[in-house]
């Protein structure tokens, strides 16, 4: 039973990058900051603020893989449902595009460091086969969506399971507020490289978060609607491997 739950899960995760493969997105003006667009001096600030966040995803990683390497095949699906989800741009006002994240699921499973790590490998392909972003803007990106989304999907959900105790509203949230607060940082981001030259800095953010409002905010409930009816398949299928997780995740706070 535990090798046809690992093989269905398998499967899962080869079903998604298929269906990428066969609805491969059109290039857009994407939420991801493209190749050069940001000046040099924000690209290494925010090149510099992510790469701590790396180094410790990388042992949180490290340390999984250790400690439960049967847990390698659920890692594999949050990345693939983080490649999946934010490959997929939907039209937005101006000639923009706007995208989900799918970083609330990886949170919620395993934390948000591990996540800074398979969210910006997905970034990195993104950039490299996709044309969606790029590699000088990799630090601002992976830092809105693969650092800051994550950090905010699992506080809140570990916040709503202290207060609430209902999982699947917790999940819900979690997700769909991973995926606001990425767009709330990108827009602070390009807000702070280019501030309106009348109002400044917050006459800019509120241009560029308004502009992905009308979208995003659909997007998000539909990615914390998704996020639920993954858990839910996970539940019915792979339930020994949450179950790890979970104790992983109590023993973690204990010590």
């Amino acid at each position: 039973m535990k090798h046809r739950r690992s093989w269905s899960t398998a499967l899962l995760v080869i079903g998604l990058t298929l269906y990428l493969a066969v609805n491969e997105p059109q290039t857009a003006y994407a939420m991801h900051i493209m190749e050069g667009f940001l000046p040099w001096g924000w690209a290494l600030f925010w090149w510099i603020l992510f790469v701590p966040f790396f180094i410790f995803g990388l042992r949180a990683l490290i340390r999984i893989t250790k400690e439960t390497p049967e847990l390698k095949i659920m890692l594999g699906l949050a990345g693939a449902f983080t490649f999946v989800l934010s490959a997929l741009k939907i039209p937005s006002v101006t000639g923009s595009s706007s995208h989900p994240t799918g970083t609330g699921l990886g949170a919620v499973m395993f934390g948000p460091l591990p996540m800074s790590v398979l969210g910006s490998i997905v970034l990195l392909f993104q950039a490299v086969l996709l044309a969606h972003g790029g590699l000088t803007t990799l630090g601002a990106n992976a830092f809105s969506m693969a650092v800051a989304g994550p950090i905010i999907g699992y506080a809140v959900y570990k916040g709503m399971m202290k207060s609430t105790r209902k999982q699947k509203l917790s999940i819900f949230a979690a997700a769909a507020l991973a995926d606001l607060s990425t767009y709330v940082i990108t827009s602070l981001q390009l807000a702070l490289a280019f501030p309106a030259e009348h109002g400044g800095v917050l006459a800019s953010f509120a241009k560029f978060g308004g502009i992905f409002a009308v979208t995003q905010i659909p997007l998000a409930i539909s990615e914390g609607l998704l996020t639920v009816l993954i858990w839910n398949w996970m539940q019915a299928h792979n339930s020994e491997e949450l179950s790890v997780l979970q104790r992983r995740m109590k023993g973690a706070k204990q010590s």
